[in-house]
């Protein structure tokens, strides 16, 4: 199989790689591209020699034309070449792993182009999950999780029919904070928020699980991949993360996916799928394991969990608002510029200030994201002149 990485240089792009490294007599890297990561990038075409890729910028492929010093590969940099990335004619699937709303116009441009795609940005699918499942659906590509909870849920829902199930559970480990007050969540550091205690992330999906909005993101992506609205999609905080995500059928049977907390383990089934790959992640030894644990979310603490659902609920352009303010939101946090108890109050006055429209083209999506950010910007401005 022939694939390109879309975010080559990120957790979930290294990770891809090594598990590529593992079976090169399978998988064949025709297409990468990186944010600012040159040094990384060059090592990456040293050693999987793709055809195509992209930086961020344009300075930041010229630097990369200097360091590969006339290998040949060609370059292309900015969303242009993400999206050249994502469309070569060559690649069966594309892992779509860059962050944020940044990856949404390369995802979406596989996914018109055919392609299989392997989803790590749940971006694209908060912000036009509506789009993104119309045009895979009418251009005879897939779409398959790479989110270790979404790949829990499409794995256990193989062989069963949509009448059979009455909900899914998406485990969330709580984050560092999850036994912090509401009093010391107001001075908790950018620092203290990348500390996770269970997965290694980038900046901004660690800083989104610290808040709990990653699981909001979740939810909405769960919504669009699987068809199941609000009411039976659950949230439940599972601190150990081994059991990634659940499944209740109508009999009242619950079926769990259980695994160590590797993300080498989702990439490879999104690889792979109905097939296994051997060897990619850890046995669990459940002689060793000391307690399996489980608790509801405090959507006191952690409003973004109640903004995400407020947001499906609400449906149009909403999610892509949210997805928008919170983007802005954990930008200020790092730039000590407002606290983390703040990001949910910036999101909900964003929210809240929105006329929603049911319009999910592209454009529309993009407008709205648009206003979002510089409404997110409007309320910063304010919070600072009535200090």
């Amino acid at each position: 199989m022939k694939i390109a990485v879309l975010g080559s240089t990120g957790s979930i792009g290294t990770s891809t790689l090594d598990v590529v490294r593992k079976y090169p007599d399978l998988y064949q890297v025709v297409g990468l591209s990186a944010g600012t990561n040159t040094g990384l990038l060059a090592d990456q075409v040293a050693e999987f020699s793709p055809r195509y890729v992209s930086m961020a910028d344009h300075d930041g492929a010229a630097e990369l034309r200097q360091r590969l010093d006339g290998a040949d590969v060609e370059i292309g940099n900015g969303e242009e070449g993400a999206v050249e990335a994502a469309i070569l004619p060559e690649a069966d699937m594309v892992v779509a792993a860059i962050a944020g709303s940044a990856g949404l116009a390369p995802t979406l441009a596989a996914v018109q182009a055919g392609k299989d795609v392997a989803l790590a940005n749940k971006e694209s699918m908060v912000m036009a999950g509506a789009l993104m499942t119309r045009e895979a659906e009418r251009n005879g590509g897939s779409i398959v999780p790479v989110d270790s909870e979404h790949s829990a849920i499409f794995q256990l829902l193989r062989g069963h029919e949509p009448r059979e199930i009455r909900k899914i559970i998406l485990t969330a480990s709580g984050g560092p904070f999850l036994h912090h007050t509401a009093e010391q969540l107001d001075h908790v550091t950018p620092e203290e928020a990348l500390n996770h205690p269970r997965w290694k992330m980038g900046k901004k999906v660690t800083t989104d699980s610290a808040s709990l909005m990653n699981k909001g993101l979740e939810i909405l992506e769960a919504h669009w991949l699987f068809g199941l609205p609000a009411e039976r999609i659950e949230v439940v905080v599972h601190p150990q993360s081994i059991i990634h995500s659940m499944v209740e059928f109508v009999d009242g049977t619950v079926f769990a996916q259980m695994s160590e907390p590797d993300m080498k383990g989702p990439i490879a089934y999104a690889l792979s799928c109905p097939e296994r790959l051997a060897d990619i992640t850890t046995p669990l030894d459940f002689a060793r394991l000391a307690e399996l644990t489980f608790l509801a979310p405090d959507l006191e603490r952690f409003p973004a969990l109640r903004l995400a659902y407020e947001a499906m609920r609400a449906g149009g352009l909403m999610p892509a608002v949210m997805n928008a303010a919170n983007e802005v939101a954990v930008e200020q946090f790092h730039e000590l510029k407002i606290g983390f108890t703040a990001m949910s109050r910036l999101i909900e006055t964003v929210m809240s200030r929105f006329r929603n429209a049911g319009d999910t083209d592209l454009e529309s999506v993009m407008a709205a994201d648009l206003w979002a950010r510089r409404e997110a910007a409007a309320v910063i401005e304010e919070l600072k002149n009535n200090r």
